[in-house]
């Protein structure tokens, strides 16, 4: 029973990349500060950077959120000067005080000073974090019995109007890939679709009964391939020293 209730659960979450839709910038939610605002305020200047997740969350989110800080901090433009970054939180019951907390501790840990001003932290009404969800492409579930989110990681990148230009999946992001994206981006190109398992939240354990953090499985399948990757090539290598000696030692005879 638990098994399928994992496999209906990893069933509603994941992303899918809709790209050139317009974001819904009518869409109401409150800052960090309590304020009421529109999606649309944080567009018309700059791309954004739209990340969905919940401040309370014991996983994915986090590591999510401190992947994106890291790159953003070897990027050498800056926050709120070339671009904004919005979060959502997509539980209804998070609060702007839960909000505020979140985004003191990322305004800490970007280390070009900017981030007060352009990283915005928002909560809001059921109906409008599923409508943006629904437009973006970004599905996921609540299990009432881990009283967790399931849902999948990525980032999304938007144009200054509000149309979704690029997905970044995963939780690990390069600086080189987001500059590249955020300055098309700020052209109003829209890039194109990304290979990329999705990386889910949640994890069923049947040896427990519980979920648990996904991300390990996939490094050490990441890791594996490597590893692979890297016996192919050095196999491939000494297949062709071997052969080229071989093509050395037949010209020798034939000299001979």
């Amino acid at each position: 029973a638990a098994k399928q209730r994992y496999e209906s659960i990893t069933s509603q979450i994941g992303i899918e990349q809709k790209l050139g839709t317009q974001i819904p910038l009518e869409l109401t939610f409150k800052d960090e500060t309590g304020k009421t605002v529109k999606l649309g305020d944080y567009f018309g200047k700059r791309p954004v950077i739209l990340v969905m997740a919940y401040y309370e969350c014991p996983m994915l989110c986090t590591v999510v959120l401190n992947e994106l800080t890291r790159a953003l901090n070897a990027l050498d433009w800056k926050i709120g000067k070339e671009f904004e970054v919005v979060t959502v939180s997509i539980s209804p019951t998070e609060t702007p005080e839960l909000a505020a907390k979140k985004k003191a501790n990322y305004a800490k840990e970007y280390r070009h000073g900017t981030a007060e001003q352009g990283w915005h932290f928002l909560v809001g009404e059921e109906k409008d974090i599923k409508q943006l969800a629904n437009a973006i492409g970004f599905k996921y579930t609540y299990d009432p019995q881990t009283k967790q989110y399931a849902h999948g990681a990525g980032i999304m990148i938007a144009t200054p109007d509000g149309k979704l230009s690029r997905y970044l999946m995963g939780v690990e992001f390069s600086a080189r890939d987001l500059k590249f994206a955020l300055a098309e981006s700020s052209q109003g190109k829209i890039g194109n679709p990304v290979l990329s398992a999705v990386m889910y939240c949640f994890q069923y354990d049947p040896s427990t009964g519980r979920y648990g953090l996904v991300i390990l499985r996939v490094i050490q399948v990441a890791g594996i391939i490597t590893v692979l990757s890297m016996a192919t090539l050095i196999g491939g290598a000494l297949l062709l020293e071997r052969r080229r000696k071989q093509t050395t030692d037949n010209s020798s005879e034939v000299n001979n």
